[in-house]
């Protein structure tokens, strides 16, 4: 009875049919996020004077789909076009593209900036650039990816090791010396060898020339 006055585009981002719950003895409508991956629900408790308040979700919808997709429903027709043309195209391909289409006969303006300290910040405008369109993605944080490069970087070294000094063979070494275009040489170390009858390269090592 109550689903007949929602027809703000804010509601397309959650399922169409919310719990009904009970709540420390208070009933309230229980709407489940549908984007990828989200297992977040937000309350509306039916016996306060906000019952049909939507601030609550619009607040999640900035942060779980981006500001420029509910931006992007607010301005479509309707809720069903926005149900179908964002929501639907995100949910099938990840792609909003079809949220910037041409509506009405107003001026096409664009903007081009560069983005600002705070919203290219790891823990929100980092993940909401990032994430755009693609909402289930996991992206580690800076911490991670160095911890993870610097393991790698330590295996890599020692199955490097590992493989030269168990080489029945001979090993080839050369050097390649070059000037950077900041005007600073580098020389370059490598080992050559044959793996499993293919020829293979190693770069051991690559140093910086002291200025004489």
């Amino acid at each position: 009875r109550l689903m007949k006055d929602w027809v703000s585009p804010v509601y397309v981002f959650f399922n169409p049919k919310p719990r009904i719950v009970v709540i420390s003895g208070w009933c309230a409508h229980e709407f489940k996020c549908c984007a990828k991956g989200c297992k977040a629900t937000t309350w509306r408790f039916l016996d306060k004077k906000d019952a049909r308040s939507t601030g609550n979700m619009r607040k999640h919808v900035k942060v779980c789909w981006g500001e420029d997709v509910l931006a992007a429903a607010d301005d479509a027709k309707d809720a069903n076009e926005a149900r179908t043309k964002i929501v639907g195209g995100i949910l099938r391909n990840g792609s909003i593209t079809a949220s910037f289409e041409r509506k009405g006969k107003g001026k096409v303006t664009y903007s081009h900036r560069q983005h600002m300290r705070a919203e290219t910040r790891y823990y929100k405008g980092f993940q909401s650039l990032m994430k755009t369109g693609r909402l289930e993605y996991y992206i580690p944080s800076p911490s991670t990816v160095s911890q993870d490069v610097r393991q790698v970087f330590v295996c890599t070294c020692e199955r490097i090791a590992k493989m030269t000094k168990e080489y029945p063979g001979k090993l080839n070494f050369t050097t390649d010396g070059w000037t950077a275009t900041n005007h600073r040489a580098f020389v370059a170390v490598s080992a050559h060898l044959e793996h499993n009858g293919k020829p293979l390269s190693l770069p051991l090592d690559i140093v910086e020339v002291a200025k004489v």
